[in-house]
């Protein structure tokens, strides 16, 4: 019986124990507001504060991801839902797009080991995240190269929603980096997109299947 209740607890609030240092912050100062507000007597106020600094924990979570993939493996980068595979403005390369919504986990993982190339940020529009043209949105493109080698990338590419307009970049170029690695964080709805060689990778992925980052495999190489 003990147990059954703990691994209900678990299920249900495990996830507070990975709430990142900018979710506690969030967190602390709505609490702080809805304290005030109920010290006033202003009950709704008060509870609608305590349930945005709930919100605001829960969306900053990062759990931990402990997948082992193998050599040929490419991780998928982000939680959410699989918009589109296909490709795009490049010939030679196919471009994977998900959708995070504001329930999905939002921080960013490295697709394969290697090295971080350029990252190249560009203002946009603020779109929400899963029109098909949020494309041009605010975005950051971080290239990822597996072990080094130019001809065989997997570039990961955060962009911005319509709610929340501020991209996190956790990594530097040059900067080795490990499969499952942190990259950064969008916050509160957005997009990613991975940039893949046409000819040297078979995506594994569906439009429409629900991802996870650091555990779901996008893709293999050839």
């Amino acid at each position: 019986m003990l147990e059954d209740i703990n691994r209900t607890l678990s299920k249900c609030f495990g996830w507070v124990s990975t709430v990142l240092p900018l979710g506690l912050k969030f967190f602390a100062i709505a609490v702080a507001a809805a304290a005030v507000f109920l010290f006033f007597d202003f009950r709704v106020l008060g509870l609608l504060f305590l349930l945005i600094g709930c919100f605001c924990a829960f969306f900053f979570r990062d759990p931990k991801r402990e997948t082992v993939f193998t050599d040929d493996e490419i991780a998928c980068p982000a939680d959410g839902t699989v918009l589109s595979i296909k490709t795009e403005d490049d010939p030679n390369s196919v471009v994977v797009r998900i959708f995070l919504s504001i329930f999905d986990v939002h921080v960013q993982r490295a697709t394969v080991n290697g090295k971080i190339g350029d990252i190249f940020y560009n203002k946009g529009t603020f779109l929400f995240a899963n029109n098909p043209e949020a494309d041009k949105n605010e975005r950051n493109l971080i290239q990822i190269f597996k072990n080094g080698d130019t001809s065989r990338f997997a570039h990961v590419e955060q962009i911005t929603g319509a709610i929340a307009r501020r991209i996190e970049c956790w990594v530097s170029p040059k900067q080795d980096i490990k499969i499952g690695g942190h990259l950064g964080l969008v916050r509160f709805g957005s997009q990613v997109a991975v940039y893949l060689p046409k000819d040297k990778v078979r995506v594994l992925v569906k439009e429409g299947q629900k991802v996870q980052g650091g555990i779901t495999v996008l893709g293999l190489w050839k």
